[in-house]
């Protein structure tokens, strides 16, 4: 099972946000999503997160809050665990980021981003300010088939 983290960091308004074009062969080419990525080695979820915020972003995360696991199921691609947070505590300067092009997004432009489906499911409960799910995803190639949220505890 991969596990991986991502978090959405917000300021006035606006979430930064990850168009990603960086990566030959990124899965997620074209599609806009938070900042976040793989765990390595002995790293905690809230570990992992900091350490890909500051190398994504360049800002210092303070305190994040956490919303939920996000369980990733697909005919084409491995089982996945995905951490899920909200940053609006953070520091420092943005860097530019090798993984594609951060910006900041108004909250109600986000629908109009190219995005996976799951992470409009995600990102919406997240706007509505709903925290501690759990949400399991199931995808056939590319395409979301159906989604089940439960709470986490």
């Amino acid at each position: 099972m991969e596990r991986t983290t991502l978090a959405y960091l917000r300021r006035n308004g606006n979430y930064l946000m990850l168009h990603r074009t960086g990566k030959i062969g990124d899965i997620n080419s074209g599609k806009w999503l938070g900042v976040g990525g793989h765990f390595e080695e002995g790293e905690t979820p809230e570990m992992c997160i900091r350490r890909e915020i500051l190398e994504e972003t360049g800002f210092v995360a303070g305190e994040l809050v956490f919303c939920g696991e996000v369980f990733f199921d697909s005919d084409s691609y491995p089982p996945e665990t995905m951490y899920l947070y909200v940053c609006d505590d953070f520091s420092g300067e943005m860097a530019q980021c090798d993984e594609g092009e951060l910006a900041w997004i108004p909250e109600n432009k986000l629908g109009e981003l190219p995005m996976w489906e799951g992470d409009s499911v995600f990102l919406g409960m997240i706007r509505q300010g709903r925290t501690n799910f759990k949400l399991h995803l199931i995808y056939e190639g590319s395409n979301l088939k159906k989604y089940q949220i439960s709470d986490l505890y």
